[in-house]
């Protein structure tokens, strides 16, 4: 059964793999993107969509524009214009005549019980949407968010995609407990999507013929100088061989490869290795398949109050009455397994024109 997806984004670098990973799932249909200042501001979100799209073969998907906020984005992490160092063309698609906020009523009315809601960014244009329909829990299926940190050194401060709006989060979490207790939000915190890490070497795989050194050897030196020999810009090998590979890519993969090597320097500059952290595709994969991880149920209460706290996420693990589905376990490979079959599998089946 094909499944409604309304996707509620802040496009950095992992929202764009979350939605080229939804794009690639046959079980999903993407009937709408919400987009959310965060890791870039709200105009360039708006762009890096429409670009996407247009990247994937999925014009039609509407684009709607939401909330910005405060100038404090993530450049650093994700880049100047939030897909690393992928390079794309304009998109042709416009954006929709009416905001996010009505974006995600209007899809959950059309359908009803059936829509499925990913917010992979802060949660400003899902409060407003509530303010407006307060039944939209009732109307959706279910709710996968991506945000907050629930165990570990982590939770002692707050994630950054409640933290940029924390009121808005805390109106959410409370919401879904007061209308919705049998259709709880799956959360998917950081404590959770640490453990989906991203290396050259499964990146390879996407596109990497048989012979592959990094398919072959999975040394950490040998995957990240394959990984720098793919695009001429930071290559270490000839500048034939590099482009000669990259040629031979599809542009997805290329796309993925180009956004995907800023986010391992960027993660590698924070003392967390040549890797990157793949938060948004993991809550992607979760809503279609919420098996994909064990969870638990909590009453989340959002820290409101000034000071370093403002933003954190604290659950109670033992209350009567609780507001969300806590994700605490998942299995790495099963998600690369279906990550890699997906998205290899449609970069694929582009016909050229696309590309």
């Amino acid at each position: 059964m094909t499944l409604p997806v309304f996707a509620d984004f802040d496009t950095g670098v992992d929202d764009a793999v979350a939605l080229v990973y939804l794009l690639a799932s046959p079980d999903a249909e993407l009937v709408g993107i919400a987009a959310t200042g965060g890791n870039v501001a709200v105009q360039q979100v708006c762009r890096n969509n429409l670009a996407l799209l247009e990247l994937c073969g999925a014009t039609g998907v509407p684009v709607s524009k939401g909330a910005d906020g405060p100038a404090r984005t993530a450049e650093n992490i994700h880049g100047p214009q939030g897909l690393g160092y992928a390079e794309l063309p304009p998109g042709t698609g416009q954006l929709t005549g009416y905001d996010a906020a009505a974006a995600w009523v209007a899809a959950a009315r059309e359908h009803p019980g059936q829509l499925i809601g990913l917010a992979t960014g802060p949660l400003t244009n899902l409060a407003l949407a509530l303010r407006t329909e307060p039944a939209l829990p009732t109307l959706l299926r279910r709710l996968v968010i991506m945000g907050g940190a629930f165990s570990g050194e982590r939770s002692g401060w707050a994630e950054f995609n409640i933290g940029f709006d924390p009121e808005a989060a805390a109106e959410v979490f409370t919401t879904w407990g007061t209308v919705a207790l049998q259709r709880l939000p799956i959360v998917c915190g950081l404590d959770l999507t640490r453990h989906i890490a991203i290396t050259p070497a499964i990146l390879a795989r996407l596109s990497a013929p048989a012979d592959s050194p990094v398919v072959q050897r999975g040394s950490t030196q040998e995957s990240r100088s394959w990984d720098h020999r793919m695009n001429p810009v930071v290559q270490r090998g000839s500048t034939q061989e590099s482009r000669s590979w990259d040629h031979r890519m599809s542009p997805v993969v290329r796309m993925l490869n180009d956004a995907l090597r800023f986010y391992f320097e960027a993660h590698e500059a924070h003392g967390h290795g040549y890797l990157a952290y793949l938060h948004d595709p993991l809550a992607a994969a979760v809503a279609l398949e919420p098996t994909l991880v064990t969870t638990r149920p909590a009453a989340v209460r959002v820290e409101l109050a000034p000071g370093d706290a403002r933003g954190r996420t604290v659950p109670d693990w033992d209350a009567a009455q609780p507001n969300a589905l806590i994700g605490v376990g998942v299995d790495p490979a099963v998600f690369f397994d279906r990550f890699v079959q997906r998205v290899s599998a449609f970069a694929g089946s582009l016909p050229p024109n696309v590309h």
